[in-house]
């Protein structure tokens, strides 16, 4: 699993006008290219009267999956645009479609080009990028007594905290990012001198302010 990654918070849209040809774009985050290709066929079939709906997507941690579609439109002037930007924007896990109805003015290929990158820009923006980041979660059993301090410097650590859990001992659930945990680890260690029971649960991804 990689240590974090950049991606979409929702589904959304937005649209342009350009020399009367209106453009919408149309993002959303996908978990697979099954998610995508159902994505690119809703919107098909909502904007069934479209000119051109044109798509691309790029799944997967190494990005190994990306795929484009110019639905009509002269060769590379639709789905590699789209394509450029979403690799652009650093961004994974991510499928983005451009819907055009024509107004009857001819754009050119370098037209094409700008309007279908603004398109997908506009799309993206709208979708709401954030950044997901790996955290590692850690727990902690200790006395009653540690809970005060505990408490005290996991909040000026600024630490993620899940539920604490209260029993014969207070178990407190922690979730420093995955690159931390180990330093994260021995510092909970040298805080309680060794009185905590610590261990490891799973790892899942977070969600970040996109930077």
């Amino acid at each position: 699993m990689i240590p974090q990654y950049r991606t979409l918070k929702q589904q959304d849209s937005a649209e342009i006008v350009i020399k009367k040809s209106r453009f919408i774009g149309h993002a959303r985050p996908v978990d697979s290219e099954e998610e995508a290709i159902r994505f690119i066929e809703s919107i098909k079939k909502e904007h069934w009267s479209a000119t051109h709906n044109c798509s691309a997507y790029m799944i997967g941690e190494r990005d190994e999956i990306q795929k484009q579609s110019d639905d009509g439109e002269p060769s590379g002037t639709a789905g590699k645009p789209i394509l450029e930007v979403i690799k652009n924007k650093g961004l994974k896990n991510v499928v983005v479609v451009v819907t055009r109805y024509f107004g009857g003015i001819m754009l050119g290929a370098g037209g094409l080009i700008r309007a279908y990158t603004d398109g997908a820009v506009i799309g993206i923006e709208a979708a709401k990028p954030i950044l997901q980041v790996l955290h590692q979660e850690v727990r902690l059993e200790v006395e009653y007594t540690w809970l005060g301090k505990l408490e005290n410097e996991l909040r000026n650590r600024q630490t993620v905290m899940g539920d604490t859990q209260f029993a014969d001992k207070v178990t407190l659930i922690c979730y420093p990012t995955a690159q931390e945990a180990e330093d994260f680890i021995l510092w909970l260690t040298d805080l309680t001198q060794g009185q905590g029971v610590i261990a490891k649960g799973s790892q899942l991804y977070l969600t970040h302010e996109d930077l």
